[in-house]
């Protein structure tokens, strides 16, 4: 193994060990104490611990392991290898680790608790780890039957919370349900961040002025290809400029307007963008940099 893939794999331990002290944290420190459950298979775990007085760190184990066995026809061995090693970890971490107690208020519980879970677990599976099995089941279950993953986990989660209302009670349940959302929520912020970006295809027979208007309002780069437009009920076709760009969700106003501003008949398709990497997604240009950029760029269009 060379350096730069031991140094890569001390970062992806590193970080995958502060997920688990996270994880830990809002279950010691917020869920534990005040009986609060979240989903998956931590919530199974929580759920029997309750019910039987059984230490949470052991049943965390014995219940991880049936979807770790899953895990083997699932997901890849250095997945799999990373998973248990992380399980085991966050079994040992809840019962090193003790905290007074920090609030008695239900609502923040639910809240703060769901935020270290999920800022724990997304972080683990960030950098190749699962600190909960209900996703190995999911696409296990994917990959067999084409039933998508996340509904999945929405079906196993709204078992479990049933389950929770009749055995122990529906205020907790309910509780519990609120914890899941931020642990989700918070889950996918920490995977995909915080950014949230949008395209835009966008067909005009003013294409130019809009890659400069893009440019110069917006500081985002844009691709353009070659096309033929027209085709449809008027059946005429002629070249045009398509614009492929990606922004930042926050300026999709703005960038709406720019477009209304240079040509109201542009045809525009807006999508989301699950993942950006590379290119000019925001940069700020002072004024004479600005000028002469747009200027290249105008210019390299008209050559080709």
């Amino acid at each position: 193994m060379n350096k730069p893939l031991i140094i890569n794999s001390v970062k992806e331990y590193l970080q995958i060990f502060i997920g688990i002290i996270l994880a830990s944290i809002g279950l010691k420190a917020f869920l534990l104490p005040n009986g609060f459950l979240d989903g998956g298979v931590t919530g199974i775990a929580i759920l029997l611990s309750r019910l039987f007085d059984i230490d949470i760190s052991i049943l965390l184990l014995l219940c991880s392991v049936p979807f770790l066995i899953v895990g083997i026809y699932t997901i890849s061995r250095r997945i799999l290898i990373k998973s248990i090693v992380s399980i085991a970890l966050l079994s040992i971490s809840i019962v090193l680790e003790t905290f007074p107690v920090i609030t008695e208020d239900k609502l923040l519980i639910a809240i703060f608790g769901g935020l270290f879970l999920g800022a724990g677990i997304g972080l683990s599976i960030r950098n190749g780890a699962v600190l909960d099995g209900s996703e190995i089941l999911g696409v296990f279950i994917y990959d067999r039957l084409g039933i998508k993953i996340g509904t999945t986990i929405l079906i196993f989660n709204i078992i479990l919370f049933s389950i929770t209302a009749v055995l122990l009670s529906t205020e907790i349940a309910m509780y519990s349900i609120l914890t899941y959302i931020v642990t989700a929520k918070v889950i996918d912020l920490v995977i995909e961040g915080f950014e949230d970006f949008v395209g835009f295809t966008i067909v005009s027979r003013k294409a130019t002025l809009i890659e400069e208007a893009l440019l110069q309002e917006m500081g985002v780069g844009a691709t353009i290809y070659k096309g033929v437009s027209g085709y449809g009920s008027t059946g005429k076709q002629e070249e045009t400029r398509i614009i492929h760009t990606v922004i930042n969700r926050i300026d999709i106003r703005k960038t709406y307007r720019v477009l209304n501003e240079v040509d109201k008949n542009a045809f525009v398709i807006e999508f989301d963008v699950n993942n950006v990497k590379g290119g000019v997604l925001r940069r700020y240009f002072n004024k004479n940099k600005e000028k002469n950029l747009a200027e290249s760029i105008t210019n390299d269009l008209t050559k080709s």
